[in-house]
């Protein structure tokens, strides 16, 4: 089988995807300047490109795989298809003006508005019933009101640069996050479409396993009834204890309720609870 061509995005992203693949038994190798970094497994083959390109460079078959924010699929409207939502740097495209412009006079001029999102402005922009000009921009995209644009169009996580720069939150045009997307090509092959499914189940179980811990606790024979219904993703798994003093339990549950469990169980007579973490949790 060929190798499956896999594009990781230089940037921000790439800090997220390279600890993805590490905990999934890949790990990631790069050496200074150099874009092919090593995965780990001979049927890998990795590039480090713009996450802006991924999209087009799947959909004309040039490479089977790759990770990239919804944003930037929309935006070049690429045709891919989306494997997996991995939840990564989760941004907002807004639309922002100077804190000092009224808002109901920015229909009555012709805008210039600064943006790397060429397309995307241009589809809201005119929904919203603006004049407009846009200026395109390669990053820094927030210098350029009030004296080079009225409005820019920009991704945000939570909105602290554009507060910093004297700019306010207009409209939000799109709420984006990192996906594993894949070239069509790619899964009409059905050996790379194996190799594509292996890869997703496998990053879904580090992604569940980091939102679950497991929960190992003791409990006497005369509790166990009152502890019969345990939270868990199926069901406890159980042991006796030696010397008939009880039984063993494990439950895996979500992190986030872990404040409300322990002392539950506390209260209902479970012992020596010890909780750890998970590397990976296959459903």
């Amino acid at each position: 089988m060929d190798k499956l061509k896999i594009l990781i995005p230089k940037g921000r992203i790439f800090d997220n995807v390279s600890r993805l693949f590490a905990e999934a038994g890949f790990p990631v190798s790069l050496t200074d300047r150099t874009y092919r970094p090593s995965l780990g497994a001979d049927w890998l083959d990795a590039k480090i490109m713009k996450p802006q390109n991924v999209g087009e460079l799947l959909e004309l078959g040039s490479h089977d795989a790759g990770f990239t924010g919804i944003d930037w699929i929309q935006e070049s409207g690429a045709d891919v298809e989306e494997i997996l939502d991995l939840g990564f740097d989760r941004v907002k495209i807004v639309a922002a003006v100077p804190g000092g412009y009224d808002e109901a006079k920015l229909k009555s001029k012709k805008l210039a508005v600064a943006t790397e999102y060429v397309n995307l402005s241009e589809t809201w922009l005119k929904s919203q019933g603006y004049q407009y000009r846009i200026l395109r921009t390669y990053g820094a995209t927030e210098v350029f009101p009030p004296d080079d644009a009225d409005m820019i169009i920009d991704n945000t996580s939570s909105g602290q640069t554009l507060r910093d720069n004297g700019l306010k939150i207009i409209g939000t045009l799109l709420e984006s996050s990192t996906r594993f997307v894949v070239s069509r090509s790619a899964l009409a092959d059905k050996e790379k479409r194996s190799r594509i499914e292996e890869l997703a189940m496998l990053f879904r179980a580090v992604l569940d396993g980091r939102d679950r811990v497991m929960l190992e606790m003791n409990i006497p024979k005369e509790q166990f009834g009152s502890l019969a219904s345990l939270p868990a993703m199926r069901s406890p798994t159980v042991a006796e204890l030696y010397g008939d003093a009880g039984y063993a339990v494990k439950i895996a549950v979500k992190k986030h309720e872990v404040p409300d469990i322990i002392p539950k169980l506390k209260k209902l007579g479970a012992l020596d609870i010890v909780e750890y973490d998970l590397r990976k949790v296959v459903l």
